[in-house]
């Protein structure tokens, strides 16, 4: 039976964990959920290699640190993604679908690595949402794309011009 002057006490090493995991998600608005049960640390270094070369990182961490960080934070509803072993991937800005891209190759890869969901600008994305997401293009790749169609036009205009200008000059030669 418990006693009624029970008081839970806080740990301030856990306390320090929790502040510092906070201080870490706060630059990031991108979090995809993995499990990492079966990966060798030469497995988790190759992904968290592959991972900041598009300015991403990959913790594991503690379930119950990363919910009250979380939360602390107003980034709720991920809760049911945080059970059982958990590796956080961090995501900055627009690169979510670059990092789901790549855990997905890695998974692909290994066959260990689980996607279990994530939380994305908001909202929270299943493991299917997911990898939807990581199928479509990069910001970078959608405005390439919208440039070559921009450009296209011109670069006909500046074509027919040019062949015009020299059929002018070859009519004057005769």
């Amino acid at each position: 039976m418990l006693d009624s002057n029970y008081k839970t006490r806080v740990n301030k090493a856990k306390e320090d964990a929790v502040s510092a995991l906070r201080e870490e998600f706060k630059g990031y608005d991108g979090f995809i959920f993995t499990n990492y049960r079966g990966l060798t640390v030469e497995q988790i270094t190759g992904i968290r290699k592959t991972l900041r070369e598009s300015d991403a990182a990959y913790r594991v961490v503690k379930n119950r640190y990363a919910k009250i960080a979380l939360k602390e934070l107003d980034k709720n509803g991920a809760d049911d993604q945080m059970v059982g072993p958990t590796a956080i991937a961090l995501a900055k800005g627009d690169t979510a679908n670059i990092v789901a891209k790549a855990l997905f190759q890695a998974a692909k890869d290994n066959g260990k690595l689980e996607i279990k969901g994530g939380l994305v600008g908001g909202e929270i994305m299943s493991a299917e949402e997911l990898e939807a997401l990581s199928k479509l293009p990069t910001k970078l790749e959608l405005i390439a794309s919208l440039m070559g169609t921009m450009k296209a036009p011109v670069q006909k205009l500046a074509a027919t011009l040019l062949a015009y200008s020299e059929k002018l000059g070859q009519g004057q030669a005769e």
